[in-house]
Order: structure tokens, then C-alpha cells, then sequence
């Protein structure tokens, strides 16, 4: 079934289409409805108590589909560089990680599914840094190095998280 906030996570694919206009504007407003989109749908899904396991995992899956969608035509444009690229999306490895432990440990099944702390910093900052990249802004090493942090701070929390359950 189609929620409100379902709807609000799928939206974001057309928006990531919108990038193949090459359009300063037109792009800007795609990442900026990403965002908010991003920031309303959960919302909805407590407001109207239509929040599912399905919807749990569409919504990163969007702002990761969104994210990747741009960076690679930011690549392709050559706007941004392939190390930069890996970077903005170094938290996914750590998420894949420990999806594999998950995995490993025979956990996968029963983990529910929830946004961490910095797993959220890191996608506002992702849209933020897309923002720039479209706006022709030019971001020091220091910023790149920081989504590697912030993905090392999420697999932490994944990580202790899962732990402190167990221990519960």
C-alpha cells in the first residue's frame, strides 16, 4: 500500500531525473524538494501511524537512489571527482558492513530498520554539498574527510546499538 509518506520517499526519483536538464535552477529545486521530502516523510508516517518495515527501508533507499542518481551525473559532467564521489557515500560502505555482520551473526531477519543519528547528519550533509557542487562551490579535502568520519560514527552507533540490545 501507497502511505503519504511512501509517496514522499518515491517522489524522489523523478527528482533525480530532473538532472539530466542541465538547468542551474532546475536542479537546485530538485536537491532542495529531495531534502524536504526527506525531511517530511517520517513525520508523516508517526502523524498518520502509517509508518512499516517497507517504508523503514524505502526511504534511505530513496535518498541513497537521489544521491547516487546526481553524483553520478556530477561525475559524468566532471563537476565533481570519482575520490570526492566515494567519499560522500563512504557511510554506504560502512552500512554494507554491517549489513554483513548482520548477516554473519544471523541477524538480519529480526534487525528493525531505523535511521541513526549520524547516518542522518550525513545525508543532510550530502544534500548540502550537492547544493554547492551544482552551484559551481569548490569544498576543501577537510569536508570529503568528514563524510568518512561521519560513516565510521554511524557504523559505531550501528555497531553499539546492536550490542546494547543484546546486552538489554
Amino acid at each position: 500500500m501507497i502511505t503519504l509518506s511512501n509517496a514522499l520517499s518515491i517522489v524522489r526519483i523523478p527528482l533525480a531525473l530532473l538532472f539530466f536538464w542541465q538547468n542551474i535552477y532546475i536542479r537546485i529545486i530538485a536537491i532542495v524538494l529531495a531534502m524536504f521530502t526527506d525531511s517530511i516523510d517520517g513525520y508523516f508516517a508517526r502523524k498518520y501511524k502509517s509508518a512499516s518495515k517497507f517504508g523503514a527501508y524505502l526511504d534511505p533507499a530513496m535518498d541513497k537512489f537521489f544521491v547516487y542518481f546526481v553524483l553520478a551525473i556530477l561525475l559524468l559532467e566532471n563537476q565533481i571527482l570519482l575520490w570526492q564521489s566515494l567519499a560522500m557515500i563512504s557511510r554506504d560502505f560502512a552500512l554494507i558492513i554491517f549489513g554483513l555482520y548482520l548477516g554473519i551473526t544471523k541477524k538480519w531477519s529480526s534487525y528493525e530498520v531505523k535511521a541513526v543519528r549520524w547516518g542522518k547528519i550525513t545525508t543532510a550533509m550530502q544534500f548540502c554539498v550537492l547544493i554547492g557542487v551544482t552551484l559551481n562551490f569548490s569544498f576543501s579535502f577537510y569536508v570529503y574527510s568528514l563524510f568518512i568520519v561521519l560513516g565510521i560514527l554511524a557504523f559505531i552507533e550501528l555497531i553499539v546499538g546492536d550490542f546494547s540490545k543484546r546486552a538489554a
